[in-house]
């Protein structure tokens, strides 16, 4: 009687183990990532399109800032040689073929060679001004994401409490599985609102650094290009 007690006790525990492994399995396998977006309702696609935009911007600018903060040590040594040897020409088609930011101001610079200081001053710092928009363009878009985002996200818990308290007044009566596809929409939207709206701030901040980057070393080189214009003898 002992021995057929403990082989029906051998044979439940496997049993059990593999149901319960089962329908972990099987939950798990329900509660994809995709499910958990779909289940936040409608206020998901439009943060769907900030995600995928600001994506979009933020890895543009940065390949495009990242060209424009090369070092160009070596083309304001071989401008300035240029210049002091006079030779005018040489030194606009090197600031021509580097294609940056520093070659085109520096090349305005030397087009004006021969005019007063302070016209060519004006002609840098213009050029200088126009450069560092290129560089800024859409990264403000990113600013806004940043804030926008999480007003979706809140957008879409108003939703999922509106959508609670009506399928309550439907049905009359308060339960887990009337409650759950709401708070689903409040707390997934409200997630994914705040997530959206942190990435976009942190690289709204990180290409703003490296602007501010790329403004400091053309402001350096523009004093360095002016000051060798001052020089005596020039």
């Amino acid at each position: 009687m002992f021995l057929l007690q403990s082989d029906s006790i051998n044979n439940i525990i496997p049993d059990t183990v593999a149901t319960a492994v089962t329908q972990t399995a099987k939950a798990a396998e329900e509660l994809r990532f995709i499910d958990l977006l779909v289940k936040g309702g409608w206020v998901m696609i439009p943060l769907g399109i900030l995600f995928f935009l600001g994506l979009i911007i933020f890895i543009e600018r940065y390949i495009t800032i990242r060209k424009a903060s090369r070092d160009e040590s070596n083309l304001m040594v071989q401008v300035k040689q240029n210049i002091l040897s006079g030779k005018v020409d040489a030194a606009i088609a090197l600031c021509r073929n580097s294609n940056t930011p520093l070659g085109r101001m520096l090349q305005k610079g030397v087009t004006r060679i021969g005019r007063p200081i302070k016209d060519i001053e004006g002609a840098i710092e213009n050029i200088g001004k126009l450069e560092v928009s290129k560089l800024e363009k859409n990264i403000s878009i990113l600013g806004i994401i940043a804030g926008i985002a999480p007003m979706f996200g809140f957008v879409g818990t108003i939703s999922g409490v509106i959508r609670i308290f009506y399928n309550i007044s439907l049905s009359d009566n308060i339960s887990m599985g009337i409650i759950a596809g709401g708070l689903y929409e409040k707390m997934i939207t409200s997630a994914a609102g705040l997530a959206i709206g942190i990435v976009a701030y942190i690289g709204y901040h990180i290409l703003n650094i490296m602007v501010d980057r790329v403004i400091l070393r053309m402001e350096t080189d523009a004093v360095e290009f002016i000051d060798l214009l001052e020089e005596p003898g020039r």
